[in-house]
């Protein structure tokens, strides 16, 4: 099995996780309610989706 002959500098361990961060969601606004939600998804609120009723709300 190989074994590292030398020790990674922290400057190299650190330069190899630097993609490993979180990024944060990018919201948009419901066209129809206004609650924040991310693209390309059917609004959980008002069941919206480009203008269109996906999700049939209770009491329709």
């Amino acid at each position: 099995m190989a074994v590292p002959k030398k020790r990674q500098s922290k400057s190299r361990r650190n330069m190899r996780r630097a993609h490993d961060f979180v990024v944060p969601l990018k919201l948009q606004s419901c066209a129809q309610c206004q609650t924040m939600i991310p693209s390309h998804v059917v609004c959980p609120n008002c069941g919206y989706y480009h203008g269109r009723a996906m999700v049939p709300q209770e009491g329709e």
